[in-house]
């Protein structure tokens, strides 16, 4: 799972699954394309986890498939800039997924759409939420009924009949109803009180007020941690970034979510893998009983250089 806030994100209402809902893309990229879909909101979505975790396919290979996954419309990575209630900023980076796909038009709008959504993450850890409904309406647990120092007194009385040697008079649960009443208060049950006060008792209780007070004091439940309310947060702004090398949109051209760079380095992959006809699943030649026939060696960050060229693509320097 990514950090809260990040990773994999719904971009749109889904129906449930059905086995032509990739039928439009190559076997590989339809089966890491189910891959994705099957992980749970929220999911690390970088490459190099997705491939640790993939059973067949390695970094390179879930790479280019991300990017024609892309292409395909089924992913967009959005950064966003959130305002905190208290004035502090962070930027976050999510993968927004749709199974079916969507046309760059959609996805230009559904960025836009980002400005000015309320996104407290506390309220809905990592969610990106409206201020309009988005389903039925809740209705959350009722708030426990407080517990009063008449609870505490009548847990104090009631002793007597739990074990006759802890029968308090009317004065001492007077006196000890306070204690009492600070149990309550820090979540504790009646039923925790009469336990406390009850279990492992010497034969004969000469004193029960004395040992009910020292039982009280000595055994008295930690105080509950403080409520912390959430912090309000809002998007003030969001832009597309390169899935592949988070570069955003503001200092490079962006196609269906990928720079031109990284479509190259894919090309340049995929072009190899097709020379060298490397099966689907490519198990490396260390697990193989005997290795491969040798195959020329190929620079690749030179042939890289050489379709970026081609291309017209002049190298860049990174943003980070």
């Amino acid at each position: 799972m990514a950090k809260t806030g990040y990773g994999k994100h719904l971009a749109d209402d889904e129906g449930p699954h059905s086995e032509v809902d990739f039928a439009h893309l190559i076997p590989r990229d339809a089966e890491l394309a189910t891959f994705i879909d099957h992980l749970p909101d929220g999911s690390a979505m970088g490459h190099k986890v997705i491939a640790a975790e993939h059973p067949r396919y390695g970094q390179q290979v879930v790479r280019t498939s991300l990017g024609r996954l892309a292409d395909a419309g089924h992913l967009r990575w959005i950064k966003e800039h959130l305002t905190i209630e208290d004035n502090s900023m962070r930027w976050v980076t999510r993968t927004y997924w749709s199974r079916t796909p969507k046309s760059p038009a959609w996805w230009a709008e559904f960025v836009r759409e980002r400005h000015g959504r309320d996104v407290t993450d506390v309220y809905r850890p990592g969610l990106a939420r409206t201020s309009e409904p988005e389903g039925p309406e809740q209705t959350p647990p009722p708030e426990p009924e407080p517990q009063t120092e008449g609870t505490a007194h009548r847990t104090l009385a009631q002793l007597r009949t739990a074990d006759r040697r802890m029968a308090l008079s009317e004065a001492e649960c007077k006196q000890l109803e306070p204690r009492a009443a600070e149990w309550l208060a820090r979540g504790a049950t009646p039923q925790d009180i009469t336990r406390a006060l009850t279990e492992g008792l010497p034969p004969t209780v000469t004193n029960p007020g004395g040992l009910a007070r020292t039982r009280l004091e000595s055994k008295m439940p930690p105080k509950p941690p403080a409520k912390t309310r959430a912090r309000a947060a809002r998007v003030t702004r969001a832009i597309f970034v390169c899935g592949l090398c988070e570069e955003p949109e503001t200092t490079t051209e962006l196609i269906n979510g990928v720079c031109a760079e990284c479509r190259a380095e894919c090309a340049a992959f995929e072009e190899e893998e097709a020379r060298l006809g490397v099966p689907v699943g490519y198990v490396p030649d260390t697990f193989l009983p005997r290795p491969r026939e040798a195959s020329p060696v190929v620079d690749v960050t030179e042939r890289v250089a050489e379709l970026r060229r081609a291309a017209g693509i002049g190298s860049k320097e990174r943003h980070r």
